[in-house]
């Protein structure tokens, strides 16, 4: 399984990046407001930053109600950092984005259809030619519903039905979350630096270094 971090904090990204660990960026209005700066600038940042990653995903902006509309968008989204081929159009899971979707997916745009909460709407993402599909767990675990089973369900409907979308298991709260969303059958898990840092950790980890530590200091003055 691929991963993806969900932030638009350069710096975070360039860190995981660093590692070696990065396929993708998802990214969205959101997250850019937080960091104070221009959409389309953070993108380009982002675009820079992680020349080989497969995809950065940039989201239309919620006043983008008609499929027109998203189009108009993905178009001046898609002439960010020279027509970089990395970037992925975000479109929401409505039928105006399934629309757009279809339409992209048609000019060789790389799309991903976001804020799936259900295997009807993961199957008209595909139907539509969504390179991605991105179910939300987190927020389905909020309301007590089991998001990883919709991941199960997921992957299961495109094995049978042989689709090529891709599922971006998104909303990732922790390494459980990680693990499970693997098991289930995500192409991909898109998650904050914070859950790629628990999980290359572990607590006998940090007691084994800290033991190796002491032993050779031990050889040192022997």
């Amino acid at each position: 399984m691929k991963l993806f971090i969900d932030t638009a904090n350069v710096e975070d990204i360039k860190k995981a990046y660093k590692v070696g660990l990065l396929s993708g960026v998802t990214t969205n209005p959101s997250l850019v407001a937080k960091e104070g700066v221009k959409f389309e600038d953070r993108i380009a940042e982002i675009l820079q930053a992680v020349p080989e990653v497969e995809s950065v995903s940039a989201e239309v902006t919620p006043d983008a109600l008609t499929a027109e509309d998203m189009i108009a968008q993905a178009n001046e989204l898609i002439k960010i950092n020279n027509g970089d081929k990395n970037i992925t159009i975000k479109l929401p899971m409505t039928l105006e984005g399934l629309e757009a979707c279809r339409y992209l997916t048609r000019k060789g745009v790389k799309t991903n259809v976001t804020l799936v909460f259900t295997v009807n709407q993961a199957l008209l993402a595909a139907r539509a030619g969504a390179t991605y599909v991105s179910p939300f767990l987190g927020r389905l675990d909020d309301i007590s519903e089991d998001g990883v089973l919709l991941v199960t369900k997921i992957a299961e409907l495109f094995r049978i039905h042989n689709f090529d979308s891709q599922i971006i298991a998104a909303s990732v709260r922790h390494p459980d979350h990680v693990t499970r969303v693997a098991m289930a059958g995500a192409h991909i898990a898109t998650m904050p630096f914070s859950v790629i840092e628990q999980m290359a950790k572990h607590p006998l980890t940090d007691q084994g270094m800290a033991k190796f530590a002491d032993d050779w200091k031990k050889t040192k003055l022997s």
